[in-house]
């Protein structure tokens, strides 16, 4: 057995490139599935709500799944839950390609979510232990690159495949496209990723996460939901219920902390001011991401009646801006990351106050160019910010905790975005009804529609920025020698 663990970590880098197939596969989904939407929801006949819950319903189902099946990884083994993972996304993929119609792509999407929040958590995990010390750093620099690479290929990679409309399938291969990437990722993991053998005697604290998602679900459920029912009492009653199942999800968890059993969240993170700041300062900082990319496809496509293709391209100077900005900020390592707070989220307030302007200027016909200065600025503030956050949020956090510290975060991150989805889907399908109701023409409420819901994420901006004045400095740290390894994107 030591012999052919001994042979497995020979072939690390190996190992490296089935855990870097099985991310770029997740990420890439994560960006490739914007510019589909409005194609999915003319094709499938989907409402407006139907169109919202296949992004939202991914991010839910990834956000609540991160926490549990990390633990659940080192209770059975990262290698056997990697592979249960991959061979689930790659199912749900094939069954998000075959939907005939949206509640069928929907559940595709939250099986898919699930089996991207079971296979996550174990790549970096698997990296740490196929990696000696000295190796790294370079090992998680090629995450930081992978998920540059997937926010820039998935707009463009998506389009591609849309109108090139494979034996006539339309927007389905940007799903089913994963179908053979997850064959070839689980023969070669089964081959090549080391067996680490888990902890039985770990345990998870399922109340705990029970608790999370009914807290999460009562509160973005009626956002999404409610305006179709015209606001109905029992969607602000729902709402209501966030405030007291999220009391009793700390008690529960001071309760665990007392007897000395598995907690979802430790107590000592919900005693630390950096992390609670942290975490709040990312849940308003992801939340507009989204939601923004979701309502922008649909202004592009439509509004204006861009193919998905051109779409994808209009988006391109985004990801770009976070990719050079990452890897600029990664060598800064955690010199001044209030003072980073601070500039990225203002060059974000001004990369959405001028693409409003923009838009204003916008008439009948759109040109992409118009977008590139705006969109690469907004990239540029995106990769500024995100580290620094990260940075913070985890400031003396104990090593006891960090890896419960890192998954509670990713999960507030995927929180956040499933909540702005539902706030900005808001804002923008309600005035965009509001403006035809009193006869605007299409391109006026469109434009309008999006200028408004735009506010939203100069507000989430401005609240990440005053959030950098009530952290601490983190102890300085080492420079890194590549891209910040970002965390899990959040629907870009």
């Amino acid at each position: 057995m030591a012999q052919a663990e001994q042979h497995a970590f020979e072939r690390r880098w190996s190992a490296m490139a089935v855990l870097l197939m099985a991310s770029f596969m997740n990420m890439i989904d994560v960006t490739i599935v914007n510019v589909a939407l409005p194609g999915m929801q003319k094709n499938l006949g989907a409402s407006e709500s139907g169109i919202e819950w296949v992004v939202a319903g991914f991010i839910l189902a990834f956000a609540l799944g991160l926490l549990p099946f990390g633990r659940y990884g080192d209770i059975i083994g990262k290698k056997k839950i990697f592979l249960i993972g991959v061979t689930s996304f790659s199912i749900a993929s094939l069954l998000c390609g075959m939907a005939a119609n949206v509640e069928m792509l929907i559940a595709a999407r939250v099986i898919q979510g699930i089996a991207g929040a079971v296979m996550t958590p174990q790549v970096l995990a698997l990296a740490q232990i196929m990696f000696p010390p000295r190796e790294r750093a370079v090992a998680f620099s090629l995450f930081g690159l992978t998920a540059g690479l997937a926010s820039v290929a998935g707009p463009v990679t998506g389009g591609l495949l849309i109108h090139a409309d494979l034996w006539g399938l339309d927007w389905r291969p940007i799903f089913l496209i994963n179908v053979p990437i997850g064959i070839v990722c689980v023969l070669a993991g089964r081959a090549l990723i080391p067996d680490v053998k888990g902890n039985p005697d770990l345990r998870n604290d399922w109340v705990g996460i029970g608790l999370a998602a009914v807290a999460t679900f009562v509160l973005i459920f009626p956002l999404i939901e409610g305006r179709g029912f015209g606001w109905p009492a029992w969607s602000f009653a729902m709402m209501a219920s966030f405030v007291p199942v999220t009391a009793l999800f700390v008690w529960w968890e001071r309760r665990q902390n007392a007897r000395g059993a598995a907690e979802l969240v430790p107590l000592g993170l919900m005693r630390n001011r950096n992390f609670v700041v942290g975490s709040l300062g990312l849940m308003v900082f992801f939340s507009a991401m989204p939601g923004f990319f979701l309502i922008l496809a649909l202004f592009l496509q439509s509004g204006y009646q861009l193919d998905a293709l051109h779409s994808g391209l209009t988006t391109i100077p985004f990801p770009i801006g976070v990719l050079v900005a990452s890897v600029i900020t990664g060598r800064l390592g955690g010199k001044a990351p209030k003072l980073r707070i601070l500039l990225g989220s203002a060059v974000l307030i001004v990369a959405a106050l001028l693409l409003r302007h923009v838009v204003d200027g916008v008439g009948e016909r759109i040109l992409s160019t118009d977008f590139i200065l705006p969109l690469l600025l907004g990239g540029v503030g995106t990769g500024i910010t995100i580290s620094p956050l990260f940075q913070t949020a985890l400031a003396g956090v104990p090593p006891r905790d960090a890896g419960s510290g890192s998954g509670a975060l990713q999960s507030i991150q995927q929180i956040g975005g499933a909540f702005g989805v539902a706030i900005i889907s808001q804002i923008f399908f309600s005035l965009l009804a509001g403006g035809m109701a009193v006869g605007a023409a299409s391109h006026e409420a469109f434009r309008s529609a999006f200028e408004t819901a735009l506010l939203y994420n100069i507000a989430c901006y401005l609240l990440v920025a005053i959030s950098a004045f009530f952290l601490d400095n983190p102890p300085v740290q080492a420079p890194q020698h590549g891209p910040a390894r970002p965390p899990q994107p959040a629907m870009e």
